[in-house]
């Protein structure tokens, strides 16, 4: 699968366009410190977490031939319970299961991709580039 590079940057406030291939996102912050134009950044990350949640039980259930009807995921953030806080994931399947194929489904849902990016320690390299200011319209 290729991977895109996600490019950002900035607006008024903190709004943000958030580029990914063709794809055209905005993230903001709610009032009174942004305009609540778009998804903040830690809702960007729940999002990420609930799709990859769905994409990966979807895709285990249909390899193993289960007929998994529908697939639900609510993610939230809880910071009541210290100081990073954690994140609350609920999955809802439907469908013609069995018990062992649910305990199975539950399984697969804490082993997605963003889960475990998240779950263990993923290195952040931090490049920081100064692009000259452009002389030409300074006044």
């Amino acid at each position: 699968m290729p991977q895109r590079t996600v490019r950002v940057h900035g607006g008024r406030k903190f709004t943000r366009v958030v580029g990914i291939g063709p794809h055209k996102l905005i993230s903001d912050e709610p009032e009174p410190f942004g305009s609540d134009t778009g998804p903040t950044p830690t809702e960007f990350l729940l999002a990420a977490l609930a799709t990859c949640t769905s994409m990966t039980v979807q895709m285990y259930a249909e390899r193993k031939g289960w007929e998994l009807t529908e697939i639900g995921v609510s993610t939230q953030m809880d910071y009541r319970s210290g100081p990073r806080g954690q994140i609350i994931k609920e999955v809802q399947v439907a469908g013609n299961l069995d018990t062992e194929q649910i305990n199975r489904l539950a399984a697969i849902a804490d082993r997605c991709p963003v889960q475990r990016m998240l779950s263990e320690s993923v290195v952040v390299q931090t490049r920081t580039l100064v692009r000259p200011t452009d002389l030409s319209t300074a006044a």
